[in-house]
């Protein structure tokens, strides 16, 4: 199997370009870009091909750019995929809540049911890993109801308990920063009231909230024991949008030991 260098050298060849002429062209790179970074000297594009060096991240930007690559392609020949990046991320608990900056890329699959038992009713409450039939690999790009691209993503850390228990710490909330407006009413139970995830300077938030002229009064769920807090609006707080989708983990024994 060819490794990395083998297969830019391949690349190189089948361009019929000279090691004198990958450095001149990177030289222009560097050039538009102002930094010598970007500049591929011959002795160092020998290495990369002949002995297994790493490019640099300005450097596969070159190489990329010469050989009319694709950037994260060849991150993954050096075994970089960006595609687990979220998921490594969810690995990382912090405490803090904090927005999630991700974005998808149009060949990333997930994996997902592909069929479920026929006996199956989807009214009822079921343990969906004994009923699927078969699992496989689907292009994200297929769920085009999840409208990915119009929403933004928000991790509740594991020490905010503002709106337990309907959102629970480590949660991971779906956010629709299309709808910023603080909405006073209109709502008849807790489940329909508008739950908003937001920016101030000491972090972020996601709690309900209720606008009284220019103050802000961030509202937490009162099971949490959490206190309301007050900000000027908005001059020290933005709106990053609504709440419109979470994903929690259930743990009760664990809530009990690590709720303050």
């Amino acid at each position: 199997m060819e490794d990395p260098g083998q297969r830019l050298r391949r690349v190189r060849e089948d361009l019929n370009l000279r090691f004198r002429d990958v450095e001149q062209a990177s030289r222009v790179i560097a050039e538009r870009r102002r930094s010598a970074e970007y500049v591929l000297h011959i002795g160092r594009l020998s290495e990369i091909e002949n002995h297994s060096v790493v490019p640099s991240v300005y450097r596969i930007y070159s190489l990329c750019a010469i050989y009319r690559l694709d950037y994260f392609e060849v991150l993954g020949w050096y075994g970089i995929n960006l595609a687990e990046l979220p998921a490594e991320a969810v690995t990382i608990p912090l405490e803090s809540t904090h927005t999630v900056q991700f974005e998808v890329r149009g060949g990333v699959e997930v994996t997902a049911p592909l069929s479920l038992d026929p006996g199956v009713d989807p009214r009822k409450t079921m343990f969906l890993s004994r009923l699927v039939s078969k699992w496989g690999k689907v292009p994200l790009a297929m769920f085009s109801s999840m409208d990915v691209r119009k929403h933004r993503y928000g991790f509740i850390g594991t020490d905010d308990w503002t709106m337990f228990p309907l959102i629970q710490p480590g949660a991971l909330v779906m956010i629709d920063d299309t709808r910023r407006k603080i909405v006073n009413s209109g709502w008849s139970s807790e489940f329909e009231r508008p739950i908003y995830f937001l920016e101030h300077r000491k972090g972020f938030a996601c709690c309900w909230c209720t606008l009284n002229e220019s103050q802000l009064v961030l509202q937490p769920h009162p099971a949490s024991l959490c206190p309301p807090q007050i900000f000027r609006y908005p001059q020290d707080i933005d709106v990053v949008g609504q709440v419109s989708g979470v994903a929690m983990l259930l743990d009760p024994e664990k809530r009990r030991r690590t709720r303050p």
